[in-house]
């Protein structure tokens, strides 16, 4: 079976010359379709370019990047912006929604814009805000709900479309304990559900909830393993 993502000697090199920095240095990276993974780093050691490397914010110097079929590495911007509509659900620590839109309407967005019509996307709204348990809370606008309850709109929204990968960016870095175990336990459950799940983090014991964790350090993947003690 095809991988969902596969990265070839994938490098970023940024002010190329004199003072040169190679933020990723010839990564190579498989991730099968169905994967909870954590890509997991301390600031500067290029978790954060990879990621923006594998959600199509940005492209490679050199190497190859497959996702989903797609060569995404020779893609222009146009091209890339359709990839990341279409192929990567996006959730980050700051929630990113519109403060004078509802519950409903933030998760509807996304869905205009990839030209769906008004009856299936606000099915697939509301689905998908019952996923995450905010079924009685779909007309509150941003500053009507706790940061927990925020963060599960921004995750609601990032799967309404159903697309092949959710990209979680530090999604409890700005959750109180109780909050990010919430937004942990709706990760497992989608994972569970077979959706593939790849979290950027920093925090050791954030990664050790997912059932497969790559360390990167220096620009270079230092250690990839299954975590023995996911469930």
């Amino acid at each position: 079976m095809e991988p969902l993502i596969q990265v070839r000697d994938m490098c970023k090199v940024y002010n190329p010359g004199e003072n040169e920095v190679h933020a990723l240095d010839h990564i190579n990276l498989t991730v099968q379709k169905g994967e909870f993974l954590a890509i997991i780093g301390q600031s500067g050691s290029g978790k954060s370019t990879l990621m923006n490397m594998l959600g199509c914010l940005d492209v490679p110097t050199s190497g190859e990047y497959h996702l989903n079929g797609s060569d995404v590495a020779a893609m222009n911007d146009n091209e890339l912006s359709v990839i990341r509509n279409k192929e990567i659900g996006f959730i980050f620590q700051g929630f990113n929604l519109i403060p004078n839109l509802t519950a409903l309407e933030n998760v509807e967005l996304p869905l205009i814009y990839r030209g769906i019509d008004r009856k299936t996307r606000k099915t697939l709204a509301v689905n998908s805000l019952r996923m995450v348990g905010l079924e009685k809370r779909m007309t509150h606008k941003p500053s009507e709900m706790s940061g927990g309850q925020q963060q599960r709109v921004a995750i609601a929204r990032a799967i309404a479309a159903k697309p092949p990968v959710i990209l979680a960016d530090e999604p409890t870095g700005n959750l109180d304990s109780a909050s990010s175990k919430e937004i942990l336990q709706i990760l497992k459950e989608m994972h569970r559900d077979g959706k593939t799940i790849i979290l950027i983090t920093h925090d050791d014991g954030i990664a050790a909830q997912a059932r497969r964790v790559v360390r990167i350090l220096d620009g270079r993947i230092e250690s990839d393993v299954i975590n023995p003690n996911f469930s």
